[in-house]
C-alpha cells in the first residue's frame, strides 16, 4: 500500500464527484447519450459510443477513472478511484460491484490522518460477478472472471476464475482471446 499524498483540492473534488453522480443518476437507463456524456464529465475523458452505464452508479473521484471499448457497468457499482481504476476492452460489471482503490493506515497513530492508495487494474475480457468487491492494488489479468461475491485482495491471473472470501483461483478457462 502506498501513502497517498491528499491534495489541497481534495474535498472539492469528492464533492464535485458526488454532485455529477448524483446528476447521473437522475438519469434513466435508456438515455445512453445523456449518460455518456455525464460519465465523460465525471472523468474527464472522451467516452466511446460503445459504453454502457445503468444508473446508480458511485465515485469519490471520477478523474482517476480510464475505460477502454465496450464496457458494460450494471447498476448500484461503487468507484472509488482515488488510487486510479483501468478497466480494458470488453469488459462486463455485474450489479453492486465495488472497485476500492484506498483505505486508511492499519497504525492506530496515524489511521485518522492519512490515506493508502493503489490503482486497481482490470484487463481485457474480463467479467465481475454480483456484489464482487476488488481491493487496491490489485489487477485482474486479461479473459479473467471474478464470482460473484468475491472479495479479490490479490492478482487474479489471466483467463482464470477466482471466486470466495478471500478470492482464490479455482481453476482456469479456455484459450485466452487476446495476444
Amino acid at each position: 500500500m502506498a501513502d497517498y499524498d491528499i491534495p489541497k483540492d481534495f474535498r472539492q473534488r469528492v464533492e464535485r464527484a458526488i454532485r455529477v453522480t448524483e446528476h447521473l443518476n437522475t438519469l434513466r437507463y435508456d438515455e445512453l447519450a445523456a449518460i455518456r456524456a455525464t460519465w465523460a464529465d465525471l472523468t474527464g475523458q472522451p467516452v466511446d459510443d460503445t459504453f454502457v452505464l445503468i444508473p446508480p452508479v458511485y465515485s469519490d473521484h471520477g478523474i482517476n477513472l480510464r475505460l477502454g471499448r465496450n464496457v458494460f457497468v450494471n447498476q448500484g457499482c461503487r468507484f472509488n478511484d482515488i488510487g486510479g481504476i483501468e478497466i480494458g476492452d470488453e469488459v462486463m460489471i455485474g450489479p453492486d460491484v465495488s472497485l476500492i482503490t484506498s483505505g486508511h493506515p492499519l497504525d492506530p497513530a496515524t489511521r485518522r490522518s492519512g490515506i493508502t492508495a493503489d490503482p486497481i487494474r482490470i484487463g481485457r475480457n474480463v467479467w465481475i460477478g454480483a456484489r464482487a468487491m476488488i481491493l487496491q492494488g490489485v489487477t485482474v489479468g486479461d479473459d479473467a472472471v471474478i464470482g460473484a461475491g468475491a472479495i479479490v485482495t490479490h492478482d487474479v491471473p489471466r483467463a482464470t476464475l477466482a471466486v470466495g472470501v478471500p478470492a482464490r483461483v479455482i481453476r482456469h478457462l479456455g484459450t485466452p482471446t487476446g495476444p
